[in-house]
């Protein structure tokens, strides 16, 4: 086997994120779903971005994040997503690989639009999101490039991605090609609704060992194990993932990988201003150390201190440097 170029290469939305802060009424007036990821149509996106106040924009989506934090942590890594020729899809691209990820996936020409994700910020730091999918919905599989596919340690993929019939054609490929060069295939759940959709293909991958690396919160594991019981739904499906890793927000995470079992506590936060990535960074602290050989107690622990750092601030990309702070708390 070659040795890989890239650490990780991930396969997800290409999106823009256009944050902004508000109070709960306002999410009671327009109908959102506190907390929660809702997928909106065009006239939607219109409507609840005329209700934002100022907002931020910056490139966003889940896999997306989750690179970005694992560049800053000295990774090398590689994006595979589909924006369209537009403003949204040029500030993705620059943004993208200005934090040192190459991104090489041509964008697509007419509509719809460039993916974004409206997301409102209450005052106790909850997101609610709302993803217009748009272009990124769109990506196939001859936008996969085999060789770079297989130029990876890790295939990382997007959970929510799997929603559209394209790009799910698309990872399906794309998970052949690096299981065939030997490589590993991370997976995120993403959110529940996803899971509602699509837990059968999900249950029968995990069943098939088609992937390596999962991540689940508390929420996605009850949902993709039918059972409310935290460590029941573990047992059901530890078996047949190699690396199993199981967030739970304030009360830390769980990784089980080779019969060891390790829980962990949060990371203390002064104050928790935005949760929006906080599971992506989690990722990308984790999958920084198992692509170093770290033990999974560290992996852990690094991806704890990313998953910290980015919900003391607004936004979904980190502010302070990531390799520094968790030098510094690993001592």
């Amino acid at each position: 086997m070659t040795k890989p170029r890239y650490d990780v290469i991930a396969i997800g939305n290409a999106i823009v994120d256009v944050m902004a802060p508000c109070k709960d009424e306002l999410i009671e007036e327009l109908g959102l779903a506190k907390g929660g990821m809702t997928l909106v149509d065009t006239p939607r996106a219109r409507e609840l971005y005329d209700a934002m106040g100022r907002a931020t924009e910056i490139s966003g989506g889940s896999a997306a994040n989750t690179l970005a934090g694992m560049s800053s942590l000295g990774a090398q890594c590689a994006f595979v997503g589909q924006v369209a020729q537009d403003q949204l899809g040029e500030i993705f691209s620059h943004d993208i690989r200005a934090v040192g990820i190459d991104f090489d996936t041509a964008p697509r020409a007419g509509d719809p639009p460039t993916a974004r994700c409206l997301i409102f910020v209450t005052p106790d730091g909850e997101r609610t999101m709302n993803t217009f999918l748009g272009a990124s919905q769109y990506l196939p599989s001859a936008a996969l490039d085999d060789e770079l596919i297989a130029s990876a340690s890790i295939l990382y993929l997007e959970g929510y991605l799997w929603d559209p019939e394209e790009p799910r054609s698309a990872m399906r490929r794309a998970m052949e090609v690096a299981r065939a060069a030997g490589r590993k295939v991370a997976f995120t759940a993403s959110e529940s609704f996803v899971i509602d959709r699509h837990g059968d293909d999900f249950r029968a991958m995990i069943q098939d060992g088609l992937i390596d690396i999962m991540f689940v919160n508390e929420h996605e594991l009850a949902t993709l194990t039918g059972t409310d019981d935290f460590d029941a739904g573990i047992d059901m499906i530890k078996d047949n993932v190699p690396v199993l890793v199981a967030t739970r927000s304030a009360n830390g995470a769980v990784g089980i990988a080779g019969g060891e079992r390790v829980e962990i506590a949060a990371e203390p936060v002064e104050r928790v201003v935005d949760t929006t990535g906080a599971g992506d960074l989690f990722a990308a602290g984790f999958l920084t150390g198992h692509a170093r050989g770290e033990s999974l107690e560290i992996c852990l622990r690094m991806g704890a201190i990313c998953a910290a750092e980015i919900i003391s601030h607004i936004g979904a990309r980190s502010e302070k440097d990531l390799k520094a702070l968790v030098a510094e708390k690993l001592g």
